[in-house]
């Protein structure tokens, strides 16, 4: 599929044939596992100035933190003893451990098992060796936007450029690489959706967030709409079917903006659901756009989600 091809099935009116061609290319792919895989949010301080995000340096009214290494550890033991074979270390951008630092929890979090992601923005080519060398199985860096002058209208603090060239060193050293994008954004077309999309297959990427855009009250987007769900269903559909083989997880913006439309995702080619088990009280302070969190319970949050899934027909793994 070209660019014009897939903006024209975005635009479809009825759209329900793709749905059922994206399910059938997951169910022939992946089965009916959804892989549950645990964020741990362990900072949420950053340089950065993105200007949809609740977490730029910009905003004063952010309460910062930055979890210990102890801290980490403990979550991370609860959630592999809660029966999640991936973490993920999630973070703002921004160098609050040295690398050697960061390279040693993720040794400590192999050693219990689970499969290591990491999140934490552009690193250079050493860092991302080290982290490599140390277990990390996964790295995370959404592109957000594949057109250059949103990029640059959007983020003041980098360049598209960069932001593709750090993904590619991560494809290269032999990480199972992610990247995604927002729907919604102001000043996005069908066209830049499509870019997108032909961005992640270029990349070959294993991993693709795909989320609604949510305006967060302390930035300077606060008072745009919000992104559409449907459309962004039709945008996972579309990377089921570029990306047979990719892990597509159903984002929590999805959730936060309706939770039928987060279970509905799962019949248009989605196999992976992200939960946050970030502790209190940190986990409130880590808002990338707001969201009604309940208290942190690992072990029943994971029981819950496995029962959801099952209620969905698909096997929670």
């Amino acid at each position: 599929m070209d660019k014009k091809e897939l903006a024209e099935l975005l635009a479809l009116e009825d759209f329900e044939p793709i749905y059922q061609k994206a399910d059938e290319v997951r169910r022939k792919t992946k089965g009916d596992i959804v892989d549950i895989r645990a964020i741990i949010e362990y900072s949420n301080i950053c340089v950065r100035r993105c200007r949809y995000c609740g977490l730029n340096s910009d905003n004063k009214n952010a309460s910062r933190y930055k979890m210990t290494e102890d801290e980490i550890l403990d979550t991370a033991r609860q959630a592999a003893e809660a029966g999640y074979k991936t973490i993920v270390l999630q973070s703002g951008e921004a160098p609050v451990f040295k690398i050697q630092e960061l390279g040693e929890i993720v040794r400590r979090i192999k050693d219990m098992g689970p499969a290591v992601t990491v999140s934490c923005g552009e690193l250079s080519y050493e860092e991302l060796r080290y982290l490599k060398e140390c277990g990390a199985d996964r790295y995370l860096l959404k592109h957000e936007t594949a057109d250059p002058k949103l990029y640059a209208e959007l983020h003041p603090c980098g360049t598209l450029k960069e932001r593709v060239t750090c993904l590619r060193t991560i494809s290269g050293l032999g990480y199972e690489t992610g990247s995604g994008f927002m729907i919604g954004l102001p000043g996005q077309s069908l066209m830049t959706i499509a870019d997108d999309l032909l961005l992640l297959k270029e990349l070959n990427c294993q991993m693709a967030g795909i989320g609604p855009f949510i305006p967060h009250p302390d930035t300077p987007l606060k008072d745009e709409k919000r992104g559409s769900t449907e459309l962004t269903k039709r945008a996972v559909a579309l990377a089921r079917l570029l990306l047979p083989e990719a892990n597509l997880p159903v984002t929590t913006a999805l959730g936060v903006i309706n939770k039928q439309e987060k279970e509905s995702a799962f019949a248009c080619g989605a196999n992976v659901i992200m939960k946050k088990v970030t502790p209190d009280p940190y986990r409130a302070a880590y808002e990338i756009y707001p969201a009604q969190l309940e208290k942190c319970d690992i072990e029943g949050d994971r029981k819950r989600l496995e029962e959801q899934i099952q209620a969905l027909g698909r096997i929670p793994v």
